[in-house]
């Protein structure tokens, strides 16, 4: 075996730490970034977030620290009486008290960000002005705002009625068990048996003792309110509120014979209900079509989640990343592109730190200690770099989607055009697994709203003319078809497809059923009123 030395050139791709960590900020969203901000911020004692201070108001809040000419007060004493100089007092110091989002600074914007321009707050002036804090000491009093956020909870709300019951320990003991046994629906998934035997395990006394207390219980639980709690499943939900309809008084005939249809009706299966089978149900039932139709119409104004206004659902507010706003009237509007400063962190290398370190110059047993601070300060600056680098590729990205859907944004989504990646990678030098991680979970305000910047590319249908139609285009033409249908009459899919060739756009029955499932309308047999 000979062995030598040889020479040999060959080109390839290192990814360094800092072309790392660009990749990973460019595809994170707008909340991951804080976070990501966050734990660099307390990793990084070379890191900080740039305080500034809201700017001064050129007359107000200058003259508010000039201290008071004995004459203007004995003047202004002389006007008022003690008790309204005391009531306007008391309005002053509540109304001159600054808010945190007038502390916030946003005019500072990175390289390419459109200008942004700070409005005064003038909520601080005059006596009408809403204070923007309480100023309450006292744990007894709460602000209104607040209180009205808060929303009761669906087994509160029972909790608070079971109160008005004389029950005994052992039945209010049970009413308690099963409230807090509903799911966020209203439903007691569980059986009054399984619910025993998960207290008392295998000593069938105690289990039959637990189940008569639970079956007291569930009566009173499913005759409060709202109408329909305690069910075991939908049908017995629905049951629970006809027959409560029932309990009306004076109810006319027509209704009374049609709330009782609804009960029978379920009474059947859910399947027949859902899919509108009037004619199976109607000889199940013992009645006519016309009045299991009718029947039908009035299970549907109920409720079938009796626990739905008791959720609290979190609102997820989509923050916008980019905003578009419109210059210009008529034939010469044209659309400018900004970040938006909302979600810019402000950021800068902690100069005290950072002089302290250029200063120092670790030798010996601190040369070690030195290089690693040098390292973490390198790493706070590319950290900030990089940021300022993932806003920039959104920002120019987005202003190539404008561009690019001009139109969108004149005349909506039946004006969009199609676009893919690749069009707009070749435009800006990128690649398209750059411009993928740019457009994801990153959102655009426009005019018509807030969009994902991944709305604004779609693929192309074939039309008469030769051009091709937008995907996104084509849905919203059949959402319009949907909406000004005849209802006793709808359109089906074969339908909207013969409408679509009409506008000279070539789409199968299969892709137009795609397209109305992407956009959640239901087939032409559930859309049918009966």
């Amino acid at each position: 075996m000979k062995q030598g030395l040889s020479l040999r050139t060959s080109q390839h791709l290192a990814l360094t730490p800092q072309l790392q960590q660009s990749i990973r900020l460019l595809q994170l969203s707008t909340l991951e970034l804080g976070q990501e901000i966050d734990q660099m911020l307390d990793d990084n004692p070379f890191l900080e977030r740039e305080a500034t201070e809201a700017p001064r108001e050129d007359f107000g809040l200058e003259r508010s620290d000039m201290p008071v000419k004995i004459d203007d007060l004995e003047a202004e004493s002389a006007v008022y009486s003690g008790s309204d100089f005391s009531t306007e007092t008391k309005s002053g110091n509540d109304n001159d008290a600054p808010s945190a989002t007038e502390a916030e600074d946003d005019g500072q914007s990175w390289e390419g960000d459109g200008s942004a321009s700070i409005a005064p707050d003038d909520s601080e002036w005059g006596g009408e002005a809403r204070a923007h804090g309480n100023n309450l000491e006292s744990g007894d009093e709460f602000d209104a705002t607040e209180l009205a956020r808060t929303q009761e909870s669906l087994q509160n709300h029972l909790h608070r009625q079971a109160l008005s019951l004389r029950l005994g320990a052992a039945d209010q003991a049970a009413l308690r068990f099963l409230i807090e046994s509903l799911n966020e629906d209203g439903y007691l998934e569980d059986s009054l048996e399984a619910l025993a035997r998960g207290l008392a395990g295998d000593e069938e006394d105690q289990i039959d003792n637990l189940v008569h207390h639970f079956t007291v219980a569930l009566r009173l639980l499913q005759s409060m309110d709202p109408i329909g709690v305690g069910a075991a499943d939908l049908g017995e939900c629905l049951r629970l509120q006809i027959r409560a309809l029932l309990q009306a008084d004076a109810l006319p005939p027509a209704r009374e014979a049609a709330l009782h249809v609804a009960l029978s009706i379920c009474a059947q299966s859910m399947d027949l209900l859902a899919r509108r089978d009037v004619k199976r149900l109607a000889p199940l039932c013992s009645a006519s079509e016309a009045a299991v139709r009718e029947a039908i119409a009035l299970i549907g104004r109920l409720e079938p989640k009796p626990g739905r206004r008791f959720v609290n659902v979190e609102r997820n507010i989509l923050v916008p990343d980019v905003l578009v706003l419109a210059v210009g009237r008529g034939a010469a509007v044209r659309f400018r592109v900004q970040l938006n400063a909302d979600v810019m962190p402000r950021l800068r290398v902690h100069d005290i730190y950072a002089n302290a370190l250029r200063q120092h110059k670790g030798g010996g047993r601190d040369s070690s200690n030195h290089a690693a601070l040098q390292q973490r300060l390198q790493e706070a600056r590319w950290f900030i770099k990089n940021i300022q680098q993932r806003f920039d590729t959104i920002l120019r990205v987005s202003t190539a989607i404008v561009e690019r859907q001009k139109s969108f944004f004149q005349h909506g989504e039946l004006a969009m055009r199609p676009l893919v990646l690749r069009e707009i990678a070749d435009e800006l030098g990128l690649h398209e697994s750059t411009i993928s991680r740019v457009t994801t979970a990153k959102y655009m305000a426009t005019p018509f709203g807030t969009f994902e910047l991944k709305y604004f590319f779609g693929s192309g249908l074939g039309t008469d003319s030769g051009s091709s139609a937008s995907s996104t285009a084509v849905r919203a033409l059949i959402k319009q078809f949907v909406a000004a249908e005849n209802l006793k009459k709808p359109l089906s899919d074969n339908q909207i497809a013969d409408m679509l060739k009409e506008q000279g756009i070539a789409c199968a029955r299969r892709t137009v059923a795609k397209y109305r499932e992407s956009l959640r309308i239901a087939p032409a047999s559930l859309r049918k009123t009966l």
